[in-house]
């Protein structure tokens, strides 16, 4: 079964930095272009994503030049570097495969990150 475990998140003053893990299995790991994302107010929003190969990446605009994505198949793990955080990052933060398909049936739990001084 398809299973996501996110980890990582927690309180950090403004300016600060904090390492998002998620750990994914049930499918092929190192196909699927891999996710970032994060629950606001206005829904469940794409950050940043990796393609299978990790030869390319693609940020939200508000976060490019902060956070850094990256994966590593052989352990089926995929991660965020967040640099420079400001507030309105908080957020519930998700991994997920970028494209649609069964697996957005099965969201992990996610991981709290709250940026505040």
């Amino acid at each position: 079964q398809v299973q996501f475990v996110e980890s990582g998140g927690g309180l950090v003053q403004p300016g600060g930095s904090l390492r998002l893990t998620c750990t994914a299995s049930g499918f092929t790991f190192n196909e699927p272009t891999m996710a970032w994302y994060r629950q606001t107010p206005l829904g469940r929003v794409l950050i940043a994503s990796i393609s299978g190969l990790s030869t390319m990446t693609d940020y939200l605009d508000s976060v490019k030049g902060r956070f850094t994505i990256s994966r590593d198949n052989a352990k089926r793990t995929v991660s965020l570097q967040m640099n420079s955080l400001k507030p309105e990052d908080t957020a519930i933060y998700y991994c997920n495969k970028k494209y649609r398909d069964e697996s957005w049936n099965y969201w992990g739990q996610g991981t709290q990150v709250t940026v505040s001084s």
